[in-house]
């Protein structure tokens, strides 16, 4: 069973002989922000990722991997706006990643609210989605988890430069392809456990 980011960070604080409090003090947070962290309720920022990281004096991407691995099956998402592209777009996403967990939205709200309670592990987003489009969605999904992938999905070549300032892991034109989604999978940011073939 893979090392949740809980039990990786109480693992790390309890090496250097911190108390939570202790901790909270070094990394200026409160010691019930630590305790969420430690009990799996909350993750932190990538703020925060990188004062653990220095004040444990660990890599932050040990704590990054940690956290994308605290789940045996990969949250993966993909939202856009038309039901038509989500219906063809979906099958390929689970023939590249068999083991993971794959759920489509046109809502990026309801995206939103699905990242709040699931750890994902990447996102794909449609740029063009009406009142939210995919780059500020992008920004909101990192703000929930810093550690997430985000490959954009596009017609329009013209939003690719755009696209490179929000933290994204790649950007790939529709319609969407298993060679074309295995090409982005190797340049994620925050790599995470695949499963089934290469």
């Amino acid at each position: 069973m893979r090392i949740s980011f809980a039990d990786n960070l109480k693992r790390f604080r309890v090496a250097k002989g911190f108390s939570q409090r202790e901790l909270a003090e070094k990394i200026y947070v409160t010691r019930s922000t630590v305790a969420r962290w430690e009990s799996g309720s909350r993750l932190p920022d990538a703020v925060m990722l990188s004062r653990l990281s220095k004040c444990l004096e660990t890599d932050v991407n040990t704590l990054i991997s940690s956290a994308l691995a605290s789940d045996e099956s990969p949250n993966v998402i993909m939202v856009d706006d038309r039901k038509i592209f989500l219906t063809g777009a979906l099958p390929i996403l689970e023939e590249v990643l068999p083991d993971a967990i794959i759920t489509g939205f046109t809502r990026p709200s309801e995206a939103i609210e699905y990242a709040r309670t699931n750890l994902i592990a990447l996102a794909f987003l449609d740029i063009e989605m009406g009142k939210i489009n995919g780059l500020d969605l992008c920004r909101t999904l990192l703000k929930i988890n810093p550690c997430t992938n985000v490959v954009y999905l596009t017609a329009h070549m013209e939003y690719s430069f755009d696209a490179w300032s929000t933290g994204a892991s790649g950007f790939t034109l529709k319609p969407i392809t298993a060679e074309g989604v295995r090409a982005q999978l190797k340049n994620l940011r925050y790599p995470f456990p695949l499963g089934g073939s290469e």
